[in-house]
């Protein structure tokens, strides 16, 4: 007898809450402008951007951006929580995607078999000539390919 009684003051809970969300959404929309008339929206250019004039607009204005430095380019890139401070774990979550691709079979550890291959694949990659030796503008060359 208690949980049919529950269950029913449960329904009419969630039943008031949809009403009250329901009759919510319904103030908004009458509070919405109306759309602009078909004529006034079309202009003899299809492809013309709208323009915005100055003396119409209201509000605050947008806020002006700084120039951001490289240096802080790459602290923004390690502080995911963006609280101006670096912890290990964040600095370490960014390795993560390397890790994954050098361990082969997904178990969560790198054997020195998984890091061989991969390194003397990426050295066979970057070793252009094939004389066994890695050149500086080899080096470049295939950085500026990974970059691509």
């Amino acid at each position: 007898m208690n949980r049919l009684l529950l269950g029913a003051f449960g329904a009419m809970v969630l039943l008031a809450i949809g009403l009250f969300w329901l009759e919510g959404r319904a103030q908004v929309e009458e509070g919405a402008p109306p759309p602009a008339p078909l004529e006034a929206s079309r202009s003899a250019d299809p492809e013309a951007l709208p323009t915005a004039f100055a003396q119409d607009a209201r509000g605050v204005a947008p806020p002006e951006v700084d120039e951001v430095t490289r240096d802080q380019s790459r602290f923004f890139r390690l502080d995911r929580n963006r609280d101006g401070r670096v912890t290990r774990n964040e600095m370490l979550s960014t390795r993560t995607n390397a890790f994954r691709k050098l361990d082969a079979d997904g178990n969560n550890l790198l054997t020195f078999e998984e890091w061989a291959v991969t390194t003397s694949e990426r050295f066979a990659e970057m070793d252009s000539s094939g004389d066994g030796n890695v050149t500086l503008a080899e080096t470049a060359a295939f950085y500026r390919r990974q970059d691509q």
